[in-house]
This record gives C-alpha cells, structure tokens and sequence, in this order.
C-alpha cells in the first residue's frame, strides 16, 4: 500500500498510536486513568480521532483471527513497522476467511467417501480390492454400479493400485478428467492451476477437454479448465509420488506449487503475497511432517522475506 500524502507531519507517528490505542482498547486492558488518558488524546486534535477511525478500518480484516495472537504479535514490532505489517498481515487475514468459510469446502466435506485430514495419509482398500492411497488434505468419493468402477478424485491427491479385472475398467474422475485404467498404478494430482496424472505402473488414457493420450510409465500428462490432456513427458515418479514415504521432492517447481503441496502438512495459512515470487523455481528435498522448515529453508534459497503471525499465518513477500 503506498504511503497517503498528508499535510500533517506527524501523519505516521499519529496513526501508530492510534493503533496502539485500538489494540488497548479491543483487549479490554485500559485502567480508568488510561481510558481517561485516550479521552483526553481523541479530544485533543481532530486528527487524533480521524487516525483512530483508520486503524479501526485496518483492523477490519482482522476480526476472524485470535485477538491474543495479533496484540502479541504487534507488541513485539517496532512502532514505525506496525503499520506496514499491519497492511501486509491483513492479507493473510482475507485468505484465512477465504479458506474457512468455502462453500466449495462443506460441499466436499459432505459429499466424500473418505477424507483425510493435513498432515494425514490414509491407504483404503475399495470394493473391488484395489487399493486408494490418499495424500493429505484429499477427498475421495465412490461410485461403483453394474459393469463399472468408478471413484472421484475431488480434492488433493492419491495413488491407485488397481485389480485386474478387464471386464470392469476402473476409472478415476478429476476436475473434468477422466483416468481410464484396467489393472495399473498411477498418480493423480489436483493442483490450483491444472491436474497432473502420472502413470507408475502399465499405462493409462487420459482423456479431458476433448484431447485423449496414452501415458506410459515414467510420464506424465496434465490438463485443466481450457487445458486438453497434453502429449505425455518424462518425468521421475519416484519424486511425484515421493509423499508417500514421509518426503517432498521438487524439481524446478513454482513456488506457488511448492507452498500448495506444503500447505497440505502445516496446521495454517501460508501465503504468497504476490506473482512474481510465486513463480521463482524451487528445487530441494524436504521432510513432509517439517513444513516449517521447508519454508525456512526456501525464504534463505529464494532470498525472499516472511511475516509470521505466529506459525499458523505466514506471509511471504519480496
């Protein structure tokens, strides 16, 4: 946010302390000489109390986070850098609303099979034997009827290992797709900006937005809204499908991605604040059940900065 111009000049100093007061007040721990003390500073110069309005405004995005977290946090910040972390953090504060109130959330939690949770994997064995593992953060839903096994992938990731049964084909639905396979192991992958499908074991027929392709072990294709199934490409499926032994493996990954498949481990809201770190590559090996480190360990790679509100709201930023 850029700075206001004002013909005041003590324009910043005035809105520090009105944020101090805000968070004094809202806490419930002002005294009577210090409500009496804020009085006599909102009476003293109309300015005072246009400030005060502005750091109420500020807060506004704040109201759904711990009230306890956020006056902790800010009384360990220098005053001339509340207000710019106070505008950075708000943005965290929007994405967490966003994220806890998605109707596209209950309506998956409602309509899933099995589910599973952050940091949780879950191997599930389906009624015709094949075997759904779950990454974490995924949600799958069943739809086996007459000559046909079918299961949804609505959200997250798995790997399947299918039964033979060539009567029967055994078909996973994702996003618009559909992965068509009569006795294979594979990865499917929903990610923000399009689905990757990764065949291990055998092949698979990938078909979306009008475009079918055959994927053979060790390639992968993708598709997604406006996107055909594209030609397959080599790729290591030892590290797409690597959360299946405790470890996270990117290779010349977005950042966007990399914090997406990590967001999957971390009990909070990590958040890229804006486009152009978003799209810097990560390469590294990291430990799925150590999110935080990973982070970490990309701010000192990427030479990027974070804002922590505590560890459940990160902000990265340039």
């Amino acid at each position: 946010m850029a700075e206001r111009k004002s013909d005041d000049p003590q324009a910043s100093e005035r809105l520090d302390a009105a944020i101090g007061w805000w968070v004094r007040v809202d806490g419930g721990d002002l005294s009577a000489s210090e409500l009496t003390a804020f009085r006599a500073w909102l009476a003293s110069d109309p300015r005072n109390e246009a400030a005060f309005e502005e750091a109420c405004d500020f807060w506004g995005s704040w109201q759904a986070l711990p009230r306890h977290a956020v006056r902790n946090y800010l009384s360990t910040q220098p005053p001339r850098r509340r207000r710019k972390r106070l505008w950075l953090a708000g943005a965290i504060a929007t994405a967490a609303i966003s994220l806890f109130f998605s109707f596209d959330e209950l309506w998956i939690w409602r309509q899933a099979d099995f589910r599973t949770g952050v940091g949780e994997l879950r191997a599930i064995t389906l009624p015709d034997g094949s075997r759904a593992h779950l990454n974490a953060a995924s949600a799958l839903a069943l739809n086996y009827a007459g000559d046909q096994r079918r299961v949804i992938l609505m959200r997250g990731e798995a790997w399947f290992e299918v039964e033979k049964d060539p009567s029967r084909p055994f078909t996973v639905e994702a996003a618009g797709g559909a992965i068509t396979a009569r006795g294979t192991a594979f990865d499917v992958a929903i990610n923000k900006t399009r689905i990757e499908v990764t065949a291990t074991e055998n092949s698979v027929e990938v078909t979306a937005e009008g475009a079918s392709v055959l994927v053979n072990p060790g390639r992968q294709t993708a598709y997604g809204p406006s996107l055909p199934a594209i030609p397959p490409y080599e790729v290591d499926s030892e590290s797409v499908t690597s959360w299946r032994r405790g470890k996270l493996i990117f290779k010349d990954k977005p950042l966007g991605e990399v914090i997406a498949a990590l967001s999957r481990f971390h009990h909070g809201l990590i958040v890229v604040a804006n486009s152009e770190i978003r799209d810097r590559r990560v390469t590294g090996v990291f430990r799925s059940n150590q999110p935080l480190d990973a982070v970490r360990a990309i701010e000192t790679y990427l030479g990027i900065k974070s804002i922590h509100v505590s560890d459940y709201l990160i902000l990265l930023h340039s």
